[in-house]
């Protein structure tokens, strides 16, 4: 009766290493998967070429991709393909020469602000970029008068105003008069929402 004791005594000793074996393996694959998912969803991509500082040598790997993009561009310009190339009157192109009055986009600091919901604390959170036709230093010598005009647009909506595509184009319009108003000329053309937030 003790031989078969012994015998069963070495049997579990081995499936008990293999369960370990088995869990340590699970947890490297598991971690591994885990840490290839974040690099590829969650993790911050690395910006693609920032421009060299004034003063800077470039590096040498930007300058060989730089002449073999250069060569067919060249060859598109001389087989009649591609860009042409402008005269001093700007007619060189499709479009019959004629000049577009120069429009310049400004990008404002982003608003945060409690929206006028009497039920709930709701926020609004907007970055915008405004067209502007002509003098562009005009929004940065009024940037008071158009942060103040534009939080007091911004906060008194509510966020059944701001829900629907037709309160988004209102607000648009809206803004462009508030900062036309806030500048004194009409100076701004267009505004475009490149962050829109609602929380």
């Amino acid at each position: 009766m003790a031989d078969p004791a012994p015998e069963e005594q070495p049997k579990k000793k081995k499936s008990g290493l293999i369960k370990y074996i088995i869990l340590v393996v699970l947890l490297l694959v598991l971690g591994g998967g885990g840490y290839f998912a974040y690099l590829t969803f969650f993790a911050a991509k690395p910006p693609a070429a920032a421009p060299p500082a004034e003063g800077a040598a470039p590096a040498e790997a930007p300058k060989a991709d730089a002449h073999a993009e250069a060569k067919p561009a060249e060859k598109k310009a001389e087989g009649g393909h591609g860009e042409a190339k402008s005269d001093a009157k700007g007619g060189g192109g499709h479009g019959g020469g004629k000049d577009k009055a120069a429009s310049n986009n400004v990008a404002l600091p982003p608003f945060v602000v409690n929206l006028a919901d009497p039920n709930a604390r709701r926020y609004l959170k907007v970055v915008l970029e405004v067209e502007v036709t002509s003098n562009p230093e005009l929004l940065e010598d009024n940037k008071a008068k158009i942060r103040d005009a534009l939080l007091m647009l911004l906060s008194s909506k509510t966020s059944q105003d701001l829900s629907t595509l037709e309160g988004k184009i209102l607000l648009r319009k809206e803004i462009v008069d508030r900062l036309n108003q806030a500048i004194g000329q009409p100076k701004v053309s267009r505004v475009y929402f490149t962050d829109f937030v609602i929380q």
